[in-house]
């Protein structure tokens, strides 16, 4: 194997490894050589990009390498996070949110372990919305990092904590991680608040699920490709709610539909005036 090979190589490792990067001696392991060697090959890599006016580079943290992307770009990438036709909180979004609420704090990896699929876009529309943080790093091989709910995500959804979430899910074993997740927002259908809660964004999930059922696929742009290909592509949702800017306060939801009439007899709320 000449070097260009192994520096396309590891190009490849390292875009795969994402945020959790690989160090030196890891990446020696895989390609069965010497560390050196490996040094040698990132810093001609990291010239090759830096040379070719790249928007991607090589970046060394906590002892791993990363591929990030180049600083003065950043102003673009927040116009993309923040764009009102992709803020919508998508299917993946919401069962990824749901596993880190639950289990925090947790790694990408355990939690694409959980759904089966890849989870680092739903990760950064999560952290871009800013209801998910990272706490840390785990102590494990090439330290990934963890990840926990933030204070912005109890105000969305109305909680004085996390010990207000519902009984836990399983998440272990054989379960269906959609029934999961609209069983946690079954639970919370009766929290009467003004804030934003579970049931506002589970409205989405539902009609992702009932897509899957009549056997749509609606692909909103988030990331589903399988860790285990079992042939079958996960059902995503339309996009319904338009977040508008990166404050909750201006975001922008949809008119509520108007409710069918009452049967005779039923008991009605006095302060709720007759139809027109």
């Amino acid at each position: 194997m000449d070097f260009q090979q192994m520096k396309s190589i590891i190009e490849g490792l390292l875009f795969v490894a994402g945020d959790e990067g690989l160090d030196k001696k890891q990446l020696a392991d895989i390609l069965e050589t010497d560390a050196h060697i490996v040094t040698e090959l990132v810093e001609e890599l990291q010239e090759d990009l830096r040379s070719g006016g790249r928007g991607i580079q090589i970046t060394r943290v906590a002892g791993a390498y990363q591929m990030t992307t180049v600083p003065e770009h950043a102003p673009y990438f927040e116009r993309l996070a923040y764009s009102p036709s992709r803020s919508s909180l998508s299917q993946a979004a919401l069962e990824t949110l749901s596993i880190i609420a639950y289990k925090q704090p947790i790694t990408r990896v355990e939690i694409e372990e959980i759904r089966g699929v890849k989870s680092e876009r739903a990760l950064h529309t999560l952290m871009a919305k800013e209801l998910i943080v990272e706490t840390g790093r785990a102590e494990a091989i090439g330290r990934p990092i963890l990840y926990g709910t933030s204070k912005p995500f109890l105000e969305y959804f109305g909680l004085s904590s996390i010990d207000d979430l519902p009984e836990s899910p399983a998440f272990v074993g054989d379960f269906d991680l959609e029934e999961e997740t609209k069983l946690l927002f079954d639970k919370l259908n009766g929290d009467e608040t003004d804030q934003l809660t579970f049931e506002d964004l589970g409205r989405d999930l539902l009609d992702g699920l009932d897509a899957k059922n009549a056997g749509l696929s609606v692909d909103n742009g988030e990331d589903l490709t399988l860790l285990e290909n079992d042939g079958e592509k996960p059902a995503s949702i339309p996009e319904r709610y338009e977040f508008t800017s990166s404050s909750p306060n201006d975001w922008a939801f949809p008119e509520v539909p108007e409710l069918p009439e009452l049967p005779e007899g039923l008991a009605k709320d006095p302060d709720v005036p007759d139809k027109e």
